[in-house]
C-alpha cells in the first residue's frame, strides 16, 4: 500500500484538509477542474489550475500532469492534477480518496475508490458510499467523524460570522462572464462595485473585507455565489486557512488513520 491520499476538490475547505495530511507526513494529491470555481482562491490550492503554482502557509500546491505526479511529490510540493472525472485514482492506487468537492451531493465517489474513502459535508452516508463523513456545518458538530448515517443537511445558509450569515454573500446579478474590479483583501463598502458579469455591475453587500472573489473570465450564472465578504475586516484572514477548514481538516485526519489501521487489521 503506498502513501498516497487523493483528495478531490482544491477549494478552501478542501485546502485545510490537504495542508493538514500533508503537514502529517501523507503524501497529498489534489484533482481539480479545468476552470475551478473557487472563491477563497488566496488560500485555496486549486488556483495553482490558473497560475501554475500556489503556495500556502509554506506548502505548495503545482498544476501537473499525471506523469508528473510523482517528481513532485519528490520535491516535497502537491500535485494539482486537471482531472474532473478522478480518472487519476485509479493509476495511482491510494490508499485513501478524500472527497472535499462539498457540492452537497456526492457526484460519483464510491466505497470502491480506495481502501479508505472519506465524504466531506452533506451527500454522503457512512456505510453506503463511503467509510466515513466529516461534518461541515458550523457549530458544536464542525469536524466530528461520523462512521455511521450521514452528516447535517446542508440548509443554504452559511453560518455567522460578524452578525452576518447569507449577507456576506456575493451573487451574480446575471448570467455571462466574471471580471473583478477589487481584489482579495480589499476593504469594501455597502454598495461599492466589486465586479462586473457582461455589463452589469456587482455591488457588495455589506461593509467588511472581500475575502473571495472568482478568477477572471469564468461564465456564471445569475444568483451563482461569486465573492464573500467578511465584516470583521481582517485581511490576514485572506491568506491564512480558516478555523473551519482546520478542523474539517482535523476530522478527515481521524477517520483516514482510524479507518487505516482497522483496514491494515482486517488483512492480517
Amino acid at each position: 500500500m503506498n502513501n498516497i491520499v487523493v483528495i478531490k476538490g482544491g477549494g478552501d475547505l478542501a485546502t485545510g484538509i490537504a495542508h493538514r495530511l500533508h503537514k502529517s507526513g501523507v503524501c497529498v494529491v489534489i484533482t481539480e477542474l479545468a476552470q475551478p470555481t473557487v472563491i477563497r482562491r488566496t488560500i485555496a490550492f486549486a488556483q495553482a489550475v490558473f497560475s501554475g503554482e500556489v503556495t500556502v502557509e509554506g506548502v505548495t500546491g503545482r498544476r501537473v500532469t499525471v506523469d508528473e505526479i510523482w517528481p513532485t511529490l519528490a520535491e516535497g510540493a502537491i500535485p494539482v492534477v486537471i482531472d474532473a472525472a478522478g480518472a487519476c485514482i485509479s493509476r495511482l492506487t491510494p490508499w485513501g480518496v478524500v472527497d472535499a468537492i462539498v457540492a452537497k451531493t456526492n457526484t460519483g465517489t464510491a466505497l470502491t475508490d480506495a481502501p479508505v474513502v472519506i465524504g466531506v459535508g452533506p451527500g454522503f452516508t457512512a456505510g453506503q458510499d463511503v467509510h466515513a463523513v466529516v461534518e461541515t456545518a458550523r457549530g458544536h458538530d464542525l469536524g466530528r467523524v461520523y462512521y455511521e448515517g450521514a452528516a447535517l443537511a446542508n440548509t443554504g445558509i452559511p453560518g455567522d460570522i460578524g452578525g452576518y450569515t447569507i449577507e456576506r454573500l456575493v451573487r451574480a446579478p446575471a448570467e455571462g462572464i466574471f471580471q473583478s474590479m477589487r481584489a482579495i483583501a480589499d476593504i469594501v463598502t455597502a454598495g461599492e462595485t466589486v465586479a462586473m458579469v457582461n455589463e452589469v455591475p456587482v455591488t457588495a453587500t455589506i461593509d467588511g473585507v472581500l475575502r473571495g472573489l472568482l478568477h477572471d473570465g469564468l461564465r456564471v450564472y445569475k444568483g451563482m455565489k461569486i465573492g464573500d465578504i467578511d465584516p470583521r475586516c481582517r485581511k490576514e484572514h485572506c491568506f491564512t486557512i480558516s478555523d473551519k477548514a482546520r478542523a474539517i481538516g482535523g476530522g478527515v485526519l481521524e477517520a483516514l488513520f482510524c479507518l487505516k489501521g482497522e483496514r491494515l487489521h482486517d488483512r492480517i
